[in-house]
């Protein structure tokens, strides 16, 4: 099933998680698929790790496992920077034999590991390109904090606009910590002409480092009440686990209150986390 067809009918619960790097993971990941599926999430998307390949791609072995044997939609990230054309058409070929739908189109990281490509510098060629062969449903990444490589908002806004008229039928938005953000985000999208369905993403706080390093990556900002919590307890493992999952626990129940096409949860592949938001929620979805 495509995505859309999820967002016509209702919000939408989602999870992210990614596949294991090293063989001796691979039943870990299991185990937390288990919990992961019983919680019943519309769909569940699968990053892609840079310098995969069509053939023994992990990223694509894992979502034809979340389809197959638990029945769930799986969504499958592809980059393209550093990716030909005949590269991504054997990967796209790969997901189709698979009978996967949904492919959330991304530029991928700049790293000094991998060359660069010429074939699509941007996640927009992507899309357009394949949406021009295969009848996948594409998602597409927003920042409602501006992407740290635009020069601008205006910038970033054009991009994201050229995004969704290439072919994005849903937004999945990169974290954020203050929900204010991302509501004027979605008000500037609608003003622009941008009306698919925008769905936010949240991370749950439970490693500091972790969430340091992610923050540096997709530039979120710090709200106050949230530095608080950071610093009050950062040396504090089960402490701030708990702080953490309570503070994105109220990050979801106000956008749930705020009329939004559903909540994407970053679940760093800790399937305690998405019990803990599922359960803090069943009563109001």
């Amino acid at each position: 099933m495509k995505i859309t067809e999820i967002h016509k009918r209702q919000k939408s619960l989602s999870f992210e998680i990614f596949p294991p790097k090293k063989d001796e993971e691979l039943e870990n990941i299991d185990d937390t698929l288990d919990v992961l599926c019983e919680l019943d999430p519309d769909y569940i998307s699968v990053t892609f790790g840079a310098g995969g390949s069509a053939n023994g791609n992990r990223t694509i072995e894992l979502a034809k496992k979340i389809k197959n044997r638990y029945g769930i939609e799986p969504v499958v990230h592809l980059t393209c920077l550093h990716y030909s054309r005949e590269e991504i058409d054997q990967m796209a070929e790969a997901i189709t034999r698979e009978g996967i739908q949904n492919i959330l189109a991304l530029r991928g990281d700049r790293t000094p590991k991998l060359v660069e490509k010429n074939d699509f510098p941007h996640a927009s060629d992507l899309i357009a390109y394949l949406k021009s062969k295969y009848d996948f449903c594409f998602l597409g990444a927003c920042y409602p904090e501006c992407h740290p490589e635009s020069e601008s908002k205006v910038a970033d806004f054009n991009a994201l606009k050229k995004k969704v008229d290439a072919g994005a039928e849903v937004l999945l938005s990169q974290l954020f910590f203050d929900n204010e953000i991302f509501f004027d985000f979605r008000e500037r999208c609608r003003i622009g002409d941008i009306n698919v369905p925008i769905i936010p993403g949240v991370m749950p706080v439970i490693n500091a480092a972790q969430i340091r390093r992610m923050v540096s990556l997709c530039n979120a900002s710090f709200p106050e009440r949230f530095r608080r919590v950071i610093a009050r307890y950062e040396d504090n493992k089960e402490a701030l686990f708990d702080a953490g999952m309570s503070y994105a626990l109220s990050q979801v129940i106000d956008l749930l209150a705020s009329d939004i096409e559903g909540i994407h949860l970053y679940t760093m592949n800790n399937p305690l986390v998405a019990r803990r938001i599922c359960e803090g929620v069943k009563n109001i979805v």
